[in-house]
């Protein structure tokens, strides 16, 4: 593939983002938290992408930080904390823009998903997984818990689930993932691809408004209390029932005909 560490690929309303560092099984260098930073703003500005999909190149999809690169961060003279206090905000950042993204992001996932690259996969709003997938936060295993990989993890999985996983440092099993949450479903490894694009022409043949105005209102309830998420995306609803294109929607269903939107 090309030398670039992330590589977009569009095809009509979907585009494809590869982790493209597969000699370092797509660590999250400082070089791709930059590249998906800026990859991810640019998806932001385009309202011809309906579904964004998140893969790795290689044997892995991610296998979380760079170690070796935050190794040499300790050579300052503070020891790191400057550095390290950057790296954090600057990977917790990335996380929270996939939320943030109006398009649904699909994490492609195959090998193994590792300590942030697990992070990564819990930070999507699907995914799929390939057979024989892997995924465990093991930073505890050398002696860093995985703090901020377990925001994104424990808003996944059960509660005790992912305490077990973080403080055992133990791979889970991809029929495992899919039990707990972790990921939507998982697939033979030859079919991945064909089953996360399918996934993703599905929802890209959707009302784009309506999957934007969804996805908003989505993450934005699930931090309210019951009555206030009920009065937000009931507002929400009302918006999305002013849309022209919602009412020709339900035009065509009653109709029984396919609608005929504008965008």
């Amino acid at each position: 593939m090309s030398d670039q560490i992330l590589i977009r690929e569009d095809t009509g309303a979907v585009a494809r983002l590869t982790m493209n560092a597969p000699g370092r099984l797509n660590a999250l260098s400082d070089a791709m938290l930059a590249a998906l930073s800026d990859g991810f703003a640019a998806l932001a500005q385009d309202p011809a992408i309906r579904v964004v999909i998140l893969r790795g190149e290689g044997k892995a999809f991610c296998a979380g930080h760079d170690l070796k690169e935050m190794t040499r961060g300790r050579a300052a003279e503070d020891g790191g904390a400057a550095y390290f206090r950057d790296l954090f905000r600057r990977c917790s950042a990335v996380m929270q823009a996939i939320p943030r993204l109006p398009q649904p992001v699909i994490a492609e996932v195959h090998g193994i998903a590792t300590a942030a690259g697990c992070q990564l996969v819990a930070s999507c709003d699907l995914a799929v997984a390939a057979e024989g997938t892997r995924f465990g936060v093991n930073g505890v295993n050398i002696g860093l818990f995985c703090s901020t990989p377990m925001v994104a993890l424990s808003r996944n999985v059960p509660r005790k689930k992912a305490f077990e996983m973080l403080t055992t440092g133990q791979f889970i099993p991809a029929a495992e993932a899919e039990r707990l949450g972790l990921v939507n479903r998982v697939v033979p490894v030859e079919r991945l691809a064909a089953e996360t694009q399918g996934l993703a022409d599905t929802i890209a043949a959707k009302l784009g408004s309506a999957v934007r105005i969804g996805k908003r209102a989505f993450y934005d309830q699930l931090e309210r209390p019951l009555a206030d998420a009920y009065a937000l995306t009931g507002e929400v609803m009302v918006a999305n029932m002013l849309d022209r294109d919602t009412a020709e929607g339900i035009a065509a269903f009653i109709d029984k005909r396919a609608p005929e939107w504008s965008q």
